[in-house]
């Protein structure tokens, strides 16, 4: 089959096999923010590494008042001048499609189904859909049901229908469970898939590669040599224009929940019996499960939770929460969090997870580090020595990389120890690479 237009940073873009199957994607909230940052970056970059199919299109929906070629300069706009006007741009501008609607309004997903109707005569997308919601969550149960009544959801002669779904999933666990049966009742299980962006990340998934494919690791990754671990996400930038949404939900819900527990569970996770995902996802779990629950008297000394003040960053001046636009001005929703978990495991025991999110922060970065214990004699002791144990920290963002720190004698005729580091960057060893994280999981989908 023939695919996208190849581009000449081949050698340096995605190479996961062959192009995806024929298919046309429906994503909702085509002109927001979630669109222009990161979907449409990451899509092209499949196009310029060959891995989408000649029989491909994208029908964008949005409320805006928008023609086919406003949407597509529109679309434009969301990539770098220097891949605008190339040839795999050429190929991608071709197969954007626009129709404007509302989310609430069965009359939109009957023309919707017209032009999906179209696409495929056009195109020969062999009546496959994929729908991504880049919409406001309010809208998944809602969406999902009206396609369900327009005849969009059903499979059929080997024809799929796929509907891909981000967090937030639900505010708390009876709505999330009341939002999957809403979905099941539509579709299959085998039809939704919920995903976490953190998962596309390069770092992240080299954990499981760092930890299962390297030997020297493995023997110590353990409650007999491992202090404990750290997990942070921190963010310079304050809520921005999230504001309504953020108030209801809170830095605990909107990070803890998917970003920060996909990468403490790869952390923690036994070996899979193999990289498919419901393997990893099963091994995941049972960390999840293993862990202790913080009991209500632990709250105080396992928990802190807070909320960023007016400031300055040089001499930029930022607004204190509260002041916010769309943040109550009593507001007591939390922008910051830390925990101390616990998992009962042979594995874990007695070795704290500590895990930090928030805004307005210092310095902007997410990383793990994992701290080893001391060795049990110090031979040491007597000699000018900064104090240190071994610590490995994987970088995630914005470096992607993966450092060790270990004692080496200073030079001189002293005997002086000190701290050095082993150091691996993504950018240095493989070079820059423009992903945003969400390529493996539009490719896997």
């Amino acid at each position: 089959m023939a695919t996208a237009v190849a581009s000449n940073q081949d050698e340096q873009t995605l190479h996961f096999g062959r192009a995806a199957g024929p298919c046309a994607m429906v994503l909702f909230g085509a002109s927001g923010d979630l669109t222009k940052r990161k979907l449409v970056p990451a899509l092209f970059n499949l196009v310029k590494a060959s891995l989408l199919p000649n029989n491909f299109a994208i029908l964008g929906i949005a409320v805006d008042q928008l023609s086919e070629e406003q949407f597509r300069s529109q679309v434009t706009s969301f990539l770098p001048a220097e891949d605008r006007g190339t040839d795999a741009w050429n190929w991608f501008q071709q197969r954007l499609y626009y129709q404007s609607g509302d989310f609430g309004d069965p009359a939109t997903f009957a023309t919707i189904g017209l032009r999906l109707g179209q696409i495929d005569e056009q195109l020969n997308t062999g009546g496959n859909y994929l729908f991504y919601l880049a919409t406001s969550p309010k809208f998944f149960g809602s969406i999902v049901e009206k396609l369900g009544s327009a005849e969009l959801a059903r499979q059929e002669n080997g024809r799929w229908r796929r509907i891909i779904i981000e967090k937030p999933f639900g505010n708390d666990l009876d709505s999330a469970q009341a939002l999957n049966r809403q979905i099941k009742a539509v579709l299959g299980e085998n039809q939704i898939y919920r995903i976490d962006h953190y998962l596309g990340k390069e770092t992240v998934q080299n954990i499981l590669v760092f930890r299962f494919d390297n030997s020297i690791f493995e023997p110590i990754w353990n409650r007999r040599y491992i202090d404990h671990v750290q997990i942070t996400n921190a963010e310079t930038v304050g809520v921005e224009q999230r504001g309504g949404y953020f108030d209801t939900a809170g830095t605990l819900r909107d990070m803890v929940p998917n970003h920060v527990m996909q990468l403490l569970s790869l952390v923690a996770m036994e070996s899979p019996v193999s990289f498919q995902a419901d393997a990893v996802r099963d091994e995941q779990a049972k960390v999840l499960h293993a862990m202790q629950p913080l009991a209500s008297e632990d709250v105080l000394q396992c928990s802190v939770r807070g909320q960023y003040a007016d400031g300055f960053r040089g001499e930029e001046h930022f607004p204190a929460y509260r002041l916010e636009p769309g943040v109550a001005p009593e507001s007591r929703t939390e922008t910051f969090v830390a925990l101390k978990l616990n998992i009962d495991n042979w594995r874990w025991v007695g070795v704290p997870f500590y895990v930090r999110t928030g805004k307005r922060l210092a310095k902007r970065h997410t990383e793990i580090t994992i701290q080893f214990k001391k060795t049990p004699f110090v031979l040491f002791r007597n000699a000018p020595v900064k104090k240190h144990s071994n610590q490995l920290v994987i970088q995630i963002h914005p470096v992607e990389g993966i450092s060790l720190s270990f004692g080496a004698k200073i030079p001189g005729p002293i005997l002086r120890v000190g701290s050095v580091d082993m150091s691996f960057e993504y950018s240095k060893y493989f070079g820059e690479a423009a992903y945003t994280g969400y390529e493996v999981l539009l490719y896997d989908c």
